[in-house]
């Protein structure tokens, strides 16, 4: 049972492709999954995320101070000035714009963890770093997207800062107090989480896809552009910097991963919450397919040049 929940969890880039494109053609089918359900979804994905750290995960960033401290800073100037650049030269409308702009400065998403071990890197440093991006997300993200977008629209950073708060780090203290003081249900939970974790990432992602698909359809090229320039920036740009500080090519995969993917879910419900127009968390729904299917891509093509 572990095996097929390992086989099902790493097929995350076809669950999270599927689910956009059957959200273009038949919407209905995932329009459902939203307001609510999509708060409390991330709220999942978050507690999960939290069910994994130990307070060993905390005391690993003393040892490794370097590379996390490069991964942290590539993760918070890299993609925002990439959001926005894109943003600006493909001249995006202003909802594409900044929902761009949001998805670039979020913090490294969870399923990096999952293409880093597929890409035989330091997992234990994608963890690391997901973790302390997660958590300067709270003061980091509203200040850079009222920094990059503010002049596009009115962002409300006080407002993005308590919705992060929110839905990012009480789930995740949450899920690192159940690892601490109920280690029996949390191992006999975590198994099922990371399915958990992607199937409701999919299900986010296609119901904003859904609520917009003719507006999706309507703008596929720039848009789809844009999203695709946004990560594969962001993977090259990760890999370049952590091989310009003389990193090896294990530390330098994983900085990569953990610059190119984002916290899209959490690019979703800030999107939807704090912008008027719903067209903003489009960006954001589609940067999910696009990280995972380029994470997973460099995973596999780094696995077999290993075996070489």
């Amino acid at each position: 049972m572990s095996r097929l929940l390992n086989q099902l969890t790493n097929a995350f880039p076809l669950w999270v492709l599927t689910g956009g494109v059957l959200a273009l053609f038949v919407p209905q089918a995932f329009t459902w999954f939203s307001g609510p359900w999509i708060v409390g979804g991330l709220g999942v994905i978050m507690l999960g995320m939290g069910m994994t750290l130990t307070v060993d995960d905390f005391r690993r960033v003393l040892v490794m101070p370097r590379p996390v401290a490069l991964g942290f800073a590539a993760q918070f100037t890299i993609m925002p000035f990439l959001g926005w650049s894109v943003a600006r030269a493909l001249g995006l409308d202003a909802p594409f714009a900044v929902g761009l702009i949001l998805v670039a400065c979020c913090p490294g998403g969870t399923a990096s963890n999952v293409v880093t071990y597929l890409a035989r890197a330091n997992v234990a440093l994608s963890v690391v770093m997901t973790m302390c991006s997660t958590f300067a997300a709270v003061f980091l993200t509203p200040l850079l997207t009222k920094a990059y977008a503010g002049a596009i629209v009115e962002v409300d950073a006080w407002g993005l800062f308590f919705s992060t708060f929110q839905v990012v780090v009480l789930p995740v203290v949450a899920g690192v107090l159940l690892n601490r003081f109920a280690p029996r249900a949390v191992a006999f939970a975590l198994p099922a989480a990371p399915l958990l974790s992607v199937l409701t990432i999919t299900l986010i992602c296609a119901s904003i896809i859904g609520l917009s698909a003719a507006a999706v359809r309507n703008s596929a090229g720039s848009l789809l552009l844009a999203v695709f320039l946004l990560h594969a920036g962001g993977f090259a740009l990760g890999y370049l910097a952590a091989r310009a500080f003389r990193y090896d090519r294990v530390i330098a995969r994983t900085v990569s991963i953990e610059v190119g993917m984002q916290n899209s879910g959490l690019g979703v419900v800030l999107a939807r919450k704090h912008f008027a127009d719903p067209l903003t968390a489009v960006p954001c729904a589609i940067s999910s397919v696009f990280h995972s299917v380029i994470g997973s891509m460099l995973a596999g093509y780094w696995r077999l040049r290993d075996r070489k």
